[in-house]
């Protein structure tokens, strides 16, 4: 029997001491607020009302030059509203730290665009509630595929960088009636660029041919705008690639024009533990090669020489409403941008 027990505050962790919500949406607030946020603060606000959620590591990723620099500066963003966050549980170890965009910062993005925060359909209580989603593991593997990309775009040896990504809810709003992708994105080398739409599989709870039910939808969708673009399946393991290509290939059988709906997959296990997260590497397996044992995989912009029938890219103009090339104290990581994409317009 424990006869001395331990102070129940002794067992809280600490947490910083941060404004009420009501005080942190004043507009005495914002105007005290206004000199202490640099360009990255508001680009970062920006890029989680963009993507919903981001862990410590992939904010780094995307424009801290450490993870002990990005949580020091997270700290102080935290404390003023701008973020909020929380740490999942996992049975081993300790997760990392999650970050949604918090009251302040949906006030800092809705007047950079001349909005109230009710136009950004914002609120607090849903943006946190993504910590007991069953998407949460989902949406957090589907931002790290592109954040690696930025990761992998600010090395110095870096031959490529990121110039495009759409976050699920950006895709939905403009082909929800048709297909709803976890993501869009275009990468750009001096040999060339490329775009996709991302299927992120976590392997778990979606059997595996989820992805192999909407190829019909994406058929759809190239038939209804005139454009092909291809779809990248990343699959969690090897044996879970495999599953998916079989139910690929079955449904890609009953299309009309296959050739409308260029796949290629690869997995997480693929390729060594420093380039795992690496979405640019030689790792992709168009599903017009065969499954043949030590079949060639391709780099992500080599994957537009497996489809010579795709038409070239146009050039991207920058979205009005977002912040521009990553400039100064964004360091050289892109930000989101909302492509005008080639030939026939997309809808939205």
């Amino acid at each position: 029997m424990t006869t001395n027990p331990m102070p129940q505050r002794a067992l809280r962790g600490h947490r910083p001491k941060r404004l009420s919500s009501r005080t942190a949406t004043t507009g005495d607030y914002l105007a005290r607020l206004a000199h202490r946020l640099t360009p990255r603060d508001r680009w970062l606000a920006r890029m989680l009302y963009e993507h919903r959620v981001l862990t410590t590591g992939q904010i780094a990723d995307l424009a801290w030059p450490s993870t002990r620099a990005a949580n020091l500066r997270l700290l102080q963003l935290y404390k003023w509203r701008v973020l909020d966050r929380f740490q999942p549980f996992i049975t081993y170890g300790s997760a990392p730290m999650h970050y949604v965009l918090d009251v302040a910062g949906a006030l800092v993005v809705a007047r950079e665009d001349g909005l109230e925060t009710r136009d950004l359909s914002y609120r607090h209580e849903r943006a946190m509630g993504i910590a007991y989603s069953l998407q949460l593991v989902h949406t957090v593997g589907a931002n790290g595929f592109f954040t690696a990309l930025v990761a992998r775009s600010r090395q110095a040896d870096a031959r490529g960088r990121l110039t495009t990504w759409w976050s699920e809810g950006r895709c939905q709003r403009h082909f929800g009636d048709l297909v709803r992708p976890d993501a869009y994105g275009r990468w750009r080398e001096p040999s060339g660029e490329f775009e996709w739409f991302l299927e992120y599989d976590c392997g778990t709870e979606r059997p595996p041919d989820r992805v192999a039910r909407k190829l019909a939808d994406y058929a759809k969708l190239a038939s209804t705008t005139g454009i092909t673009t291809p779809i990248l399946v990343w699959a969690p393991t090897t044996q879970r690639e495999a599953r998916v290509r079989r139910a690929l290939a079955e449904a890609g059988a009953t299309l009309d024009d296959p050739l409308r709906v260029p796949v290629a997959t690869t997995t997480a296990t693929f390729v060594s533990d420093t380039e795992r997260q690496d979405p640019s590497q030689a790792r992709w397996l168009p599903m017009d090669a065969g499954p043949r044992p030590g079949q060639q995989r391709l780099r992500l912009v080599e994957l537009a020489t497996a489809w010579p029938h795709l038409p070239a890219l146009t050039e991207v103009p920058a979205n009005t409403t977002s912040t521009g090339e990553a400039t100064g104290l964004l360091s050289t990581a892109p930000p989101p941008r909302a492509p005008q994409p080639r030939g026939a317009s997309r809808g939205g």
